[in-house]
């Protein structure tokens, strides 16, 4: 019970890191290409990872584990992120946010997959009624709705919840930190190229917003807030902790509306709080 209960302590947490990640993404991209931005803040993160790793002298992967790793990789270093950033040139990250209600369905679903993780039948339906209200809302009353945005979302959940479930599997083993450390220094030479490559053509003009919005992704979104969400995920259940993603929304919606001066309609907030409401069931039959 106290290491379910740690679980769960330490993945709200790490919800409520991720929480600012889609409102600072919408700001870099307004100085930043999306590829420049995915890049380098994959570059930063591995490079504090990597000095990480060398200072407490972890071991280094085995050879089996690779395969893995990269799929971690794919899933939350390189994946994720560069669907948003794109995805954020169409849409409003207060109509983004809404989506990343999907997420608990779909690191559910891997965690099923390759976790080996068996939730009861009722745990699939609060996850599924959570994850139908998300949809419904951006079908029916998302507001400044692009086709575009919108499927550039769903392959981002899709591969965050492959990421997720497979590092939260190594978690068990490795724990978190060094999951996402080994990760991103797997990513660190292509995304290293795309960086030199994507360059801004200029450093003058860059507002200092886009600098913060930089930084956070690269610190907190894709380093620290790992550390918690993998522990959280690996000590509390990949499918029951996923859940507190349902959270996610209403945290990342009161960022749109307090740091970005973005309009936050009725609909989003019930939407929210709808899907706020599913995280109890299903966190009740998540084992």
């Amino acid at each position: 019970m106290k290491t379910s209960m740690e679980g769960w302590g330490s993945g709200l947490l790490g919800v409520v890191i991720f929480s600012g990640s889609l409102p600072a993404t919408r700001v870099a991209v307004s100085d930043f290409s999306p590829l420049f931005l995915t890049s380098a803040r994959a570059v930063i993160a591995a490079l504090l990872g990597a000095a990480l790793l060398f200072a407490l002298r972890q071991p280094r992967p085995r050879a089996h584990d690779l395969l893995s790793l990269a799929l971690v990789a794919l899933g939350v270093v390189i994946g994720f992120p560069l669907l948003t950033a794109v995805a954020l040139q169409y849409i409003t990250s207060a109509h983004s946010i809404v989506f990343v209600g999907l997420l608990p369905l779909a690191t559910a679903i891997f965690g099923v997959l390759l976790g080996g993780e068996r939730p009861r039948p009722l745990f699939w339906l609060f996850s599924g009624l959570g994850s139908a209200t998300v949809v419904g809302f951006a079908l029916t009353f998302g507001g400044e709705v692009s086709v575009t945005g919108d499927l550039l979302m769903i392959a981002a959940i899709i591969v965050c919840g492959l990421g997720y479930a497979q590092g939260a599997k190594l978690s068990r083993t490795w724990g978190g930190w060094q999951v996402i450390s080994w990760a991103l220094v797997l990513s660190l030479p292509p995304m290293a190229i795309i960086a030199l490559i994507t360059l801004p053509d200029t450093w003058q003009g860059i507002a200092g917003p886009s600098w913060i919005g930089l930084g956070y992704v690269s610190v907190f979104s894709m380093l620290i807030g790992f550390v918690f969400w993998y522990r959280g995920l690996a000590l509390g259940g990949i499918a029951g902790v996923g859940q507190l993603q349902l959270l996610q929304p209403f945290f990342g919606l009161l960022l749109a509306a307090s740091l970005l001066h973005e309009q936050v309609s009725v609909m989003m907030v019930v939407t929210a709080l709808s899907v706020v409401a599913c995280v109890a069931g299903a966190r009740k039959f998540a084992r």
